[in-house]
Formats: C-alpha cells, structure tokens, sequence
C-alpha cells in the first residue's frame, strides 16, 4: 500500500471507529538510545491492560463530576496527548481516531506477542508500531575479502543461496563489465546530460539504487529528487517543475508508474508537458513476480492523447532517445527498457537525434515481416539465423516508436509481405501488435497477422529467461511461431 493510500484508509478507519490492529512494520528507522529506552517502556505501560481500563474508568470519572467536568477532561486529554507527543511519534495517529502503541522492537517476538495480547481487547482502532531491520538474519559474502556483510538494498529481493551464489554473484559481475544493463546505462546518460545541461533534473520514487541513480544522486544531489512510494506525487512534482521550464526525468519502475495513471494524463499530456518517462523493469523483471512484472504500460499509455511511446533496441539507442526526448518541448515523452544487458553501449558514442515515430530497417528480408520492440529485435534476428538455414528470409523493422508508428514503413511491409509478425515484452491486448493489427485492418491488410507477446494472465515469478522460454519469447519459440505461420515443418 503506497503512503497516500495508506494515510486514507487510516483516517476512514479512525472515523469509523470499529476494532482494528494496523502493525506498521518500519524497517528504515531506527531508534536512538535515549529516546527507545523511554518508548519502550512507556509502550509497556500503556499497552498493559490494567493501565487501560484505569485510563478508561478515570475517564468515566471526569465526566460524572459537577460542572467543571468538561473542563477537567478537557486538561486531561491534554496532559494524556503532551504526554504521548514528547514520548513517541504516535499523536499523529492519534489524532486521526488510533490507539498508537511503539514503536518496539519487532524481532524481539517475546516483547511483539505481549504487546499484541495487552492491546487484543481494544475496542478502538489501534496501530502497533514495529521496528525491524530489512535483511535481518540474512548475510551475503564479499568476494573479494571474504568477509559477511549486510546488504539491506539487495534483500529487499531476496534470492535463494547456494553453494554456487558467490560464483554466479562473480559471473554476472564480469559480464555486466562486458555489456552494462539498461539500468546502469541510464545511470550513466544522465550524468552526462547533467554534466552539459543545467536544467535537468532526477525523480524517482524509493528506487534510486534500483534504477541506476546512485551515481547521480551522489554528483547532483541538488538535483535529485526522491519523493518515496508516491509515484502519482513524482510525476505531478515532475510536472510542475517542466511547466516552469525545468527538464525532469523521471525514473519509475514500469509496473509503479500504474499507481500514477491519472497523474500522466490530467497533470501532464493534457498541459503538454515535456516530462521524460524512463520505465525501468519494463516486461519480465524475473524473480520479484507479478507484482513487478513490467507488462501493461504500452496498453496504458497507447491510449493517452498527445504522448510519445518508445524502447531503444541497445544502450547506444536509449542515448539518442533520450536526447531526443529532450529535444521535444510540448508533449510527454516515454522510454521502456527491460531488466537485462543493454547488449550495446558505448560511453563515449555521440547522440544521434531521431526523427519522431521512425523505425529502423534491421534486416532485409522477402518472406516475412518482423515488427520488433525494444531487445526483442535481437531475440529476431538469433531467430532469423536459424530459419535462414531452412530457406527463409526474415526482414526485421527495429520498432523503437511505438506510438507514433512508422506510417510509411508500415506502408511498405503491407505492400511487400503476407505474413508479418509483431514481437513485444507486453501484454498482447491493447499493445503494440493490436496498434499494427488496427492500421492494417483499416488499410485493407489481406494476409496474415501475428501478435507475439505477453498473454492475458499474470505471469509469475522466476528466472528471466525461463519465463521467456515458456511464453515463447525467447529464439526458439518465436522460431516455431513462424514455421507454425508459414505451415513449414521443423527440420531439425
């Protein structure tokens, strides 16, 4: 639950008035030694039930007496609330209708049961307020000195550990050096778009390690911006800032950018603000599941009026679209890339501006079409190799504008081919290949037409490649999909 909508349900609860426990596991703050020595205690005491019912029958008391009663209520809830504001961080909640309790230790699971067995018979809401440390009980090894270290960033995703985990952990470090992520790419671009520009500003919310920001947070920390789990806030923030000619680029996981839908479209395309969208996670993001499963934003954001939708194929390309998005002054601008290696970048390669909607011939081909998005133009062309070998010529259109399309292209691949084919690493409804699928239909298109991308379910966790594998995104499956299309058998 994100913090606004969080803060909502509280005070419709509070107003409400009924029995509910909210535990409020806080595993980012810590408490000094003066004050949690006091809270503490003082959690003790006013969670034990002997203090409450006291409480409650003083409270009775107070308003059986002669006049003065309300009066002497009223100076006793202000001592009760002075009382509680010095001690703990709790009279917020209090004052929207909750019995606050804590904070306290949540992994001492003694003093957590107690406290939930003095406060079970509250007849009031009541939030519990638990501190815990994120990856508690958890180590990873530091290859190079093998010393154990906590690693409270990483264990917000916590992966099963193997006898092979610190050779893989190594593996995977030598091949990012090899070829960079999408994520440390980004990293990358805008400090050297910061470097050259003066008006651009990072947004993120709580994902700056995530999404490649600690270098520049480090560089231009008067120019970053972490707004928290409050993505809808980020983009209006973002908004605000492009509308008095400020250039924000926003860094938001493709799957958190849902929570500010209504955001995108009244507070940004609809004032024709040139805020720059980088969906990080977009498509399969592996182990972490459906929950981060970057699979709608091309359906959800097709359907804005007035915004730009892209991916790049490689690192070198999410440089020219980036430049390119800064080149544009009146209209939202979007770039999707996925959680996997930028296949190609280099750091000291020149922008290249590209023409707004263009799409990029990859391969000539005579028959059929391949209409990729993003890295899945390379997925197309491994592909390619294998159905050269059975006598089958593949053209592949590297798709990077997926909206506006590439009306001339499209035109000539509707007079050229008879069976085309629309990759993405998207949900199939309302994506990419249902925008292809429209133009064609509406332009007469006599032949055939497949959809290949992410189904109408959702897809669960696991490694990125094997959930790839089994939705046949992956070489072989887009392979069989064409040899099914043209009714040709598999030779080998």
């Amino acid at each position: 639950m994100t913090g606004g909508l969080a803060y909502e349900a509280i005070n419709n609860a509070g107003h409400l008035g009924k029995q509910l426990l909210v535990v409020l596991n806080d595993n980012e703050m810590s408490i000094s030694p003066n004050v949690g020595a006091i809270s503490r205690y003082f959690t003790r005491l006013i969670s034990n039930p002997i203090y409450n019912r006291v409480r409650n029958e003083f409270w009775d008391l107070t308003g059986k007496l002669p006049i003065a009663s309300d009066r002497t209520r009223s100076i006793v809830k202000k001592i009760e609330e002075s009382l509680k504001g010095l001690l703990v961080p709790g009279i917020l909640f209090d004052e929207l209708g909750f019995r606050y309790f804590g904070p306290i230790d949540g992994h001492d699971l003694k003093e957590v049961i107690k406290t939930l067995e003095n406060i079970k018979d509250i007849q009031n809401p009541v939030l519990l307020h638990i501190l815990t440390k994120k990856g508690k009980g958890m180590v990873s090894v530091n290859v190079e000195n093998n010393e154990y270290h906590d690693d409270a960033v990483k264990f917000h995703a916590v992966k099963p550990i193997t006898k092979t985990s610190n050779k893989n952990k190594v593996e995977k470090k030598l091949g990012d050096q090899m070829a960079a992520s999408f994520q440390d790419v980004f990293g990358k671009l805008v400090c050297e778009i910061a470097r050259n520009r003066k008006d651009t500003v990072c947004i993120t919310a709580a994902m700056r390690e995530g999404t490649g920001l600690v270098p520049y947070s480090k560089e231009f920390p008067d120019r970053y911006y972490d707004v928290g789990i409050a993505e809808g806030h980020g983009v209006t923030f973002a908004s605000g800032l492009a509308a008095e000619g400020i250039r924000p680029i926003a860094a938001i996981y493709s799957t958190f950018l849902q929570r500010a839908f209504d955001h995108i479209v009244h507070d940004c395309a609809i004032q024709h603000l040139p805020v720059i969208f980088c969906m990080d996670r977009a498509g399969i993001a592996g182990e972490d599941g459906p929950t981060h499963h970057g699979a709608l934003d091309i359906a959800y954001l097709r359907c804005v009026q007035d915004i730009i939708v892209t991916s790049p194929k490689n690192g070198n390309e999410f440089r020219d679209l980036l430049y390119t998005a800064l080149n544009i002054t009146n209209k939202p601008f979007t770039i999707r890339y996925p959680k996997t290696s930028s296949v190609e970048f280099d750091e000291s390669g020149q922008s290249e501006l590209l023409a707004v909607g263009s799409w990029e011939t990859c391969q000539k081909g005579s028959d059929i079409a391949l209409l990729a998005v993003g890295p899945m133009v390379y997925t197309a062309i491994e592909a390619s190799k294998e159905l050269k070998l059975q006598g089958i010529s593949c053209e592949i259109i590297n798709c990077r504008f997926i909206k506006p399309m590439d009306i001339s292209t499209l035109q000539s691949i509707k007079s050229r081919f008879n069976n085309i084919i629309t990759l993405e690493e998207g949900v199939i409804t309302g994506g990419f290949g249902d925008g292809v699928a429209s133009w064609l239909l509406e332009e007469g298109f006599n032949g055939k037409l497949k959809r290949i991308g992410l189904p109408d379910e959702f897809i669960e966790h696991g490694p990125r490649n094997d959930i790839l594998s089994m939705l046949g995104l992956d070489a072989e499956g887009i392979k069989t999909s064409i040899l099914n299309m043209l009714k040709i058998k598999d030779s080998e």
